[in-house]
């Protein structure tokens, strides 16, 4: 059994930034993919920014390009997600999934077999 917990959100002000960790036990965490995903109210989750298991490979949606990072220390079984220059319309819940079964980034939602139980991201204009 994986268990996830997220930390870091909070409120913010556009243009600010805010760093989200995830802290993973349970098994092997250095070998499984890992990814970012977000829901904000009355929308469906998406995919914020994913990551293999080494580290060496990530995956972010449009939104994310250029603004976020996600990386991994697997030494501390924790992952980040690094969120600069933020948006109102970043505002969510951020929950953090692990893919057990693969090393490599994992992109759908189905795909993940654990969640954190997530955190509040809140930017105001």
């Amino acid at each position: 059994q994986v268990q996830l917990v997220e930390s870091g959100g909070g409120l913010v002000q556009a243009g600010g930034s805010l760093r989200l960790s995830c802290a993973a036990s349970g098994g092997t965490v250095s070998s499984y993919a890992m990814g970012w995903f977000r829901q904000a109210p009355g929308k469906e989750r998406e995919l914020v920014a994913a990551i293999n298991s080494s580290g060496s490979s990530t995956y972010y949606a449009d939104s994310a390009k250029g603004r976020f990072t996600i990386s991994r220390d697997n030494a501390k079984s924790t992952v980040f997600l690094q969120m600069n220059s933020l948006k109102p319309e970043d505002t969510a819940v951020y929950y953090c999934a692990a893919n057990v079964k693969r090393r490599g980034v994992s992109t759908s939602a189905y795909e993940y077999d654990y969640w954190g139980q997530g955190t509040q991201v809140t930017v105001s204009s």
